[in-house]
């Protein structure tokens, strides 16, 4: 998949989530949003999903520099965190920030992407 990184984790859901959490915040990032997709499919379109949850993170220091740079890049933030079910699998992922850039000239931006994808990398590697 060229737009992230997704794995099977051997941690249960919740925990996978916690950790999830704890580890971004070490990188500097905070949990913006939260969609429960389970909840919201079965609340709005009354269909039974296994648990996804797509976090939206946020490392305000390099969103400011990102959003300095180009002010519409707000339409490509924050940077999506998922953990799923299948079956009794949980597999994690996280977003390319270098992919999502591909689609902006603004060549000042480049580095950043690839600065802001090395530290969810390291995120994705603890979990």
């Amino acid at each position: 998949m060229d737009y992230g990184f997704v794995k099977k984790t051997n941690l249960k859901f919740d925990r996978a989530l916690k950790k999830i959490e704890e580890e971004l915040q070490k990188e500097g990032f905070k949990v913006l949003t939260r969609i429960d997709v389970q909840a919201k499919f079965k609340e709005k379109l009354n269909i039974d999903f296994p648990k996804y949850v797509i976090l939206g993170a946020c490392n305000p220091k390099l969103a400011h520099s990102a959003i300095s740079a180009e002010w519409d890049i707000g339409l490509l933030l924050p940077c999506n965190v998922i953990a799923y079910e299948r079956g009794s699998e949980v597999w994690i992922g996280v977003m390319r920030p270098t992919a999502a850039m591909a689609v902006v000239k603004n060549e000042s931006l480049r580095g950043l992407a690839a600065e802001v994808e090395a530290k969810l990398k390291l995120v994705f590697d603890c979990i």
